[in-house]
């Protein structure tokens, strides 16, 4: 390998660590990472009502037929919402996950009813059931 051969091996290798001490984000402002993941999250009273008018729709529609194979979408169509709401709970610094603890445990419920599977029909309940359940405790513990 010739002198001019090195050089450019050196001078690309330093160029690389540069980028990847940059691209790494070292002391990087994680307050400001915080920010933007909190500015793409809605509200908790947005996401109580976008959850809330989701569980109506579902009510609407006379809920689930009795087969199996026929639900998920309605399943699936609160279970977003929900996922959302979590995200509001966990950026809203008023309240703190003390008061949202029995939110979550009822979220956690309807996760474990998604994790079953595509339309299984024992998880209905743990989905819908627990989404009925979570509409009434935000009922009983508004925020403003």
């Amino acid at each position: 390998m010739g002198i001019h051969q090195w050089g450019k091996s050196v001078t690309g290798l330093v160029l690389a660590a540069a980028v990847t001490v940059g691209a790494s984000g070292c002391g990087g402002d994680a307050a400001a990472q915080k920010q933007l993941e909190k500015s793409k999250t809605v509200s908790v009273t947005e996401a109580t009502t976008a959850f809330q008018d989701a569980v109506a729709e579902f009510d609407s529609t006379n809920g689930c037929p009795k087969a199996v194979g026929e639900c998920w979408d309605k399943m699936t169509a609160v279970m977003e919402p929900a996922r959302e709401l979590r995200k509001a709970m966990n950026a809203d610094e008023g309240a703190g996950p003390e008061f949202w603890s029995e939110a979550y445990a009822l979220i956690d419920t309807m996760e474990d009813g998604m994790a079953v599977g595509e339309d299984r029909f024992t998880n209905r309940p743990k989905v819908l059931g627990s989404a009925h359940s979570l509409g009434d405790w935000l009922d009983e513990h508004p925020v403003e």
